[in-house]
């Protein structure tokens, strides 16, 4: 399905030193606010205190969080949990839960009541009940992470392997070191903003993942192919006619899921928010790399027509058509 055709070639190869220049400095960038200033783990990583509370209406969400804010509490997190009269509320570790475990059950008793009176005066005509409250230790959160970046080499080493058989070396460094850079990236705009990393936000991460490929297999797809039928093109010209062929597809592909995920992000609440967020921009940069990143970085890795074509055994004169010896 096209909406349109570009009839002539774009040179998009002929830039390729000004994109890879681009992505090297928002990669050095990314880097940067990484080791700088690091992501802002949510309760899941980091520990907390988990209140569930339930009302006897609905609850209103913005009202328990403008409660909680002006009572002077920082970094929590609220959601529905099971349905709109279930709220669950996420809250830090304080410093002294850090530096010490033998008081949590206290602590986690104290900061239940405390949450209770907040909401309990916010809104007299719907109050609410305690229903749990639970402790979430920081060892809890180690597991979580290392489980994350476990889940993240194992989708990068599927996704190598992947594309080396089905295409070529080349094709998947070139892949892996583009899909790398936006995952950096999405992780260097949490840290420079200091917006809240969570699991849904791992999530989105792998997602992205997966996505960026999808559309590098797309491109390379179109170059094996040319190599084949094409003999008198030179590799950048490959290059710039599988991603000009391309273009259609590529723009129905993510414009589609670029108006859903914005959907997400104005009204999924906050719940989604940050998952959404995180997958604008890889859906963004994922455009970008998939296809201005990992095709100049295969052309100087030396692709080439040979690498696609099977030499002709040349045919042995002492043996007849049939295969029997002269």
């Amino acid at each position: 399905m096209e909406f349109f055709r570009i009839q002539k070639d774009i040179p998009f190869m002929r830039y390729a030193k000004a994109f890879n220049a681009i992505s090297l400095i928002t990669f050095i960038l990314a880097v940067f606010f990484l080791t700088t200033r690091g992501l802002n783990f949510s309760v899941e990583f980091t520990g907390g205190t988990l209140v569930e509370v339930h009302y006897g209406k609905s609850a209103e969400l913005e009202e328990i969080r403008t409660s909680l804010s002006d009572a002077g509490y920082t970094d929590f997190a609220v959601q529905n949990f099971g349905s709109s009269r279930d709220v669950l509320i996420r809250l830090p570790l304080k410093k002294a839960a850090q530096e010490s475990d033998a008081d949590n059950d206290k602590n986690m008793a104290r900061q239940g009541e405390e949450v209770m009176r907040v909401l309990s005066a916010a809104n007299a005509e719907n109050l609410p009940t305690l229903s749990r409250v639970e402790f979430v230790g920081p060892q809890v959160g180690r597991e979580l992470a290392e489980n994350g970046a476990l889940a993240l080499l194992i989708v990068v080493i599927g996704i190598m392997i992947y594309l080396a058989f089905r295409f070529e070396w080349r094709f998947s460094v070139s892949t892996i070191i583009a899909n790398l850079h936006d995952v950096v990236i999405i992780l260097g705009c949490f840290a420079f903003f200091r917006w809240e990393f969570s699991l849904s936000v791992l999530a989105a991460v792998l997602a992205v993942l997966g996505y960026s490929v999808n559309e590098s297999v797309v491109v390379f797809d179109r170059v094996r192919e040319t190599f084949r039928k094409s003999r008198n093109l030179t590799t950048p010209q490959i290059l710039d006619h599988a991603i000009t062929s391309t273009i259609s597809r590529t723009i129905i592909t993510h414009a589609s899921t670029q108006v859903m995920v914005l959907s997400m992000l104005i009204f999924g609440g906050e719940t989604l928010y940050y998952f959404s967020l995180a997958l604008t921009i890889g859906i963004c940069f994922g455009i970008y790399s998939s296809v201005l990143v990992a095709s100049p970085i295969v052309m100087w890795l030396g692709v080439s027509r040979e690498q696609f074509i099977q030499a002709v055994k040349p045919r042995d004169p002492t043996r007849t058509a049939d295969g029997a010896c002269l």
